[in-house]
């Protein structure tokens, strides 16, 4: 779930409820992320599968800034959550235009917090996840680029595999 709202908080136990096993909010939108992220982690799950399986699945925190936000403000919570989303675009609608100016932001997560999951979400596509992923992103959102697409199934395959091949490479190059 990447809660775009003003409460987060107030969304982790329906979230939870419901089935969500990954809930992402925006560091703008609360007052204390700390207590935040505990209540996520806390509100781990079981996910009940057909053929009577029961799986445990635990609930994966994630922490968003806007363009407007500095990446430094997400840095006291870096070792608290499991994933990173640098929103290059500004959160509302879809559509708008990659905003190049953030990878600095992506390069630094991955520079300061190897091991964290990036994610970039706002006009990611076909033209701009190389850029995403030689940053150092790991997870792409990509909405208008696959929609708009005339072989979105092409399209997914183009993201996995340039966040993959990156990925590998920044391995090697360790």
């Amino acid at each position: 779930m990447h809660m775009m709202v003003s409460k987060p908080e107030q969304w982790v136990k329906p979230m939870a409820v419901a089935g969500a096993n990954q809930y992402t909010f925006h560091l703008e939108a609360t007052e204390n992320p700390g207590a935040l992220i505990k209540d996520i982690r806390e509100n781990g799950m079981k996910c009940f599968v057909t053929f009577t399986v029961t799986y445990l699945c635990l609930l994966q925190v994630g922490l968003a800034i806007k363009p407007g936000t500095s990446v430094e403000y997400l840095a006291p919570w870096a070792n608290q959550i499991d994933m990173a989303l640098v929103m290059t675009v500004e959160p509302g609608f879809g559509g708008q235009k990659f905003m190049e100016d953030m990878m600095p932001k992506v390069h630094w997560l991955r520079t300061q917090f190897p091991s964290l999951d990036i994610e970039v979400d706002g006009g990611v596509g076909p033209d701009t996840v190389h850029k995403c992923a030689e940053a150092g992103a790991n997870m792409i959102v990509s909405g208008s680029a696959i929609m708009r697409s005339e072989d979105p199934r092409s399209v997914i395959n183009l993201l996995r595999n340039v966040c993959s091949e990156a990925a590998q490479k920044r391995s090697l190059d360790r």
